[in-house]
């Protein structure tokens, strides 16, 4: 299997880092080393999100009535954006040998239902939050109402933008089909939109379902939408399914247990009565417990592509970036 080889950290710890590569080798089961390569997953990521940030603008033109498109382009082209769900759509449609050209349609697509979920979870009425990605939230520059259509129009552009991109001649339509299908589920009421509802009315024991649900079903979406795009078997969309899960899970926790050592008394008060999360809801330990246990989770799923060879690379590497926040996208370093 590949393993990747962050740093020296002892497991459960979490700090921010900076990582230019990430040295993975493969292992036989004899557990001799077979080979051993680099991969710049800084490189591979920058790369792939100048590509998606391109198409992205292209795929959001400002047209009549110019204001509901700028409130959509202010959320989906925000600078700084990780771009992870269509990067992991990208991976992982390459881990089975499919062009990233017909990816690209379904990667956009997926960023511009992600910023949609986001916009509207930053809204007074759910989330409350001022801002996003280290500016104002879409509501507190162009209102709750504006906002509101922003991510209404986002959703089903998004389903329009497969349909009318995704090359005919790389994807059969039947797989054009089960994605989009794929998205709506992640997005509905047995998706996201039921872990919204549960992070409002829900009460302590609903974590678990609150974070599979309001964050597992992006990385899930993501991922599982890549290999139907690359054929696929079903056997191997349900081990990325579970894999994806995991991952975007794991992003969230280790989120809140950054959150969690910059937080004042008066803070943590405040997201112990805004959120499930299991910081919040079971303490620090307990959350690092959990992700720690996701990390191992992701990876026993991506152990069954061995016979991909380093394909399978740039998906582990994903969850140490989850877990370890190894670089930020644009540094130098």
């Amino acid at each position: 299997m590949f393993s990747t080889v962050i740093s020296t950290t002892p497991p459960g710890v979490f700090l921010p880092r900076r990582l230019s590569v990430v040295r993975c080798c493969s292992v036989s089961v004899s557990g001799k080393q077979q080979r051993s390569t680099q991969f710049d997953l800084k490189t591979y990521w920058t790369k792939l999100i100048e590509e998606i940030d391109q198409k992205l603008d292209q795929a959001i033109p400002i047209k009549y009535p110019e204001g509901i498109y700028e409130a959509m382009r202010y959320s989906v082209l925000a600078k700084g954006a990780k771009r992870a769900p269509p990067v992991m759509c990208v991976a992982a449609c390459e881990l089975f040998g499919g062009n990233r050209l017909a990816a690209f349609p379904t990667a956009c697509a997926l960023e511009m239902v992600h910023a949609a979920s986001l916009i509207h979870d930053d809204l007074p009425c759910m989330d409350d939050d001022p801002s996003r990605r280290g500016q104002p939230s879409n509501h507190t520059i162009y209102g709750v109402d504006m906002a509101i259509l922003a991510g209404d129009a986002l959703f089903p552009l998004g389903y329009e933008h497969i349909v009318s991109h995704t090359p005919s001649d790389l994807v059969p339509e039947t797989c054009i089909l089960r994605v989009i299908a794929e998205i709506a589920r992640a997005v509905g009421s047995t998706g996201m939109a039921a872990g919204q509802f549960l992070d409002i009315e829900g009460g302590p024991n609903s974590v678990e379902f609150v974070q599979e649900k309001k964050f597992g079903e992006m990385g899930e979406c993501s991922a599982v939408c890549g290999g139907l795009l690359a054929g696929a078997e079903d056997d191997e969309v349900q081990k990325l399914r579970r894999y994806g899960r995991a991952v975007g899970v794991l992003y969230q926790v280790v989120d809140d247990l950054l959150d969690a050592k910059t937080q004042s008394e008066e803070d943590e008060e405040k997201t112990k009565k805004k959120g499930k999360s299991y910081v919040a809801v079971y303490g620090v330990d307990k959350a690092m417990e959990v992700a720690e246990e996701l990390r191992t989770k992701a990876k026993k799923e991506l152990d069954g592509f061995e016979k991909y060879g380093e394909k399978v690379v740039p998906l582990y590497s994903f969850v140490d970036y989850a877990a370890d926040r190894g670089f930020s996208v644009g540094d130098s370093s």
